[in-house]
């Protein structure tokens, strides 16, 4: 596909595109699980992380929009060809995993509500549903999500306001305290992770960018307000009713079956763009095959999981993806932003050992920083160690490479 020809997302598509992503059943659950701090502190640390994680975020997406590269094949500017095949089965396996989240979350929102209305209970049919619509979706392509995220989006505009209407309208949200425990700094890194946690994947839709500043304003803008917006709902929910799942609130608010379209919708807009990354990081490994027919494979593995397997508990799985994609990103933002002498694929460069050590310090860094508990979390720091280190390490270890001819790339 020539990304040149194809690039033609305006800012609203961008802002379209990633309010949609965000308002989703993961969201409204990651908010409420910031309620042991109460709404004061908790609407400050949902500012904070996501002020910090899509800031990131969006230098992820910048790359994509320069380079009109997918975010996993533009790790091959700093770690190279066999480096890149690594983090694309990496990533591949956390987008299946989102997708069976994300899947699993929606069934079991919409087997709430059916339980309800008609005594349908069933939350396998509703997976298996879910599961073959984001696939339709993914089938219509571009040009036909373009279309259907604007109405989308305006309809899920509406439940970000009923949702909004249902928590604020109790007194007791500003008044009662909450149980449980949490630090701010564990607060501050849920809210980081989750922006972080599309990282891989902002560079697959931003190199479609008519111009920079579209990419740039209109995805921040609808991740930020979207996500944001999300986390409030779910932490006011939890507050007020210890219960954050939002299929609860629409059915307190009367919309019945409507409720049901909404979590459906809401569900599809997000989960597709996680199952058509997967397909588009795939490709990485294997250009020849199809973008889209790779793609529905994604999204029907996660269906597959998300039927068979109980993955909805997602708060360790998040930490994972923070451990994996922080560092790695630090090195190649890094390398990209600030040292600059890499900013263009190297064909001959198979890996880059030093980066590639970097980044697994990295790792290690994250799991022992988590233990720490520092105020602004552990993603934000270990990102800035790991970027310190590249930093001061890659002159000494620019030669630690594999290429096809050491010349060419060794240098």
């Amino acid at each position: 596909m020539n990304n040149t020809e194809n690039s033609n997302l305006s800012l609203i598509s961008f802002f379209m595109l990633w309010f949609g992503a965000s308002i989703s059943i993961a969201e409204i659950l990651t908010g409420g699980l910031l309620a042991p701090i109460g709404f004061k502190n908790g609407l400050i640390a949902i500012l904070i992380g996501h002020l910090i994680g899509t800031t990131i975020l969006i230098l992820g997406g910048v790359i994509g929009i320069k380079e009109k590269l997918p975010s996993i094949m533009s790790t091959r500017i700093s770690f190279g060809l066999y480096g890149s095949y690594l983090f694309s089965i990496l990533n591949v396996m956390q987008l299946i995993g989102w997708t069976a989240v994300m899947i699993i979350s929606g069934a079991r929102s919409v087997n709430q509500i059916t339980k309800i209305l008609w005594s349908f209970d069933n939350i396998t049919v509703w997976s298996l549903l879910i599961g073959a619509l984001i696939c339709f979706w993914i089938v219509i392509g571009k040009k036909g999500w373009k279309k259907l995220n604007l109405i989308a989006v305006s309809l899920l505009f509406i439940l970000t306001i009923v949702l909004s209407t249902v928590v604020f309208r109790n007194s007791e949200l500003f008044t009662k305290i909450p149980a449980g425990n949490m630090t701010f700094g564990t607060a501050i890194e849920l809210n980081v992770i989750m922006p972080l946690s599309w990282l891989p994947l902002i560079a697959d839709y931003t190199r479609y960018a008519k111009k920079k500043r579209d990419g740039i304003i209109g995805s921040f803008a609808g991740y930020f307000i979207g996500s944001c917006w999300m986390y409030v709902i779910g932490l006011g929910a939890a507050i007020v009713a210890e219960n954050p799942d939002p299929s609860a609130m629409m059915l307190a608010a009367n919309l019945g079956v409507v409720a049901l379209g909404i979590i459906v919708l809401s569900t599809v807009t997000t989960t597709f763009l996680d199952a058509y990354s997967a397909g588009v990081t795939f490709l990485n490994i294997l250009p020849k095959l199809d973008e889209r027919k790779i793609a529905i494979i994604m999204g029907g593995i996660g269906t597959i999981i998300a039927v068979l397997l109980p993955i909805e508990q997602y708060e360790n799985f998040l930490y994972a993806i923070g451990s994996v994609f922080a560092p790695l990103f630090a090195v190649l933002l890094t390398d990209y932003f600030i040292i600059k002498k890499n900013r263009k694929l190297q064909d001959n460069l198979l890996i880059n050992w030093g980066a590639t050590i970097v980044w697994i310090i990295g790792i290690i860094l994250y799991y022992q920083f988590v233990k720490f508990d520092f105020i602004i979390g552990s993603t934000v720091p270990v990102m800035i160690i790991t970027s310190i280190i590249y930093c001061l390490s890659w002159r000494v270890m620019s030669g630690w490479k594999y290429c096809k001819k050491s010349q060419d790339c060794c240098q």
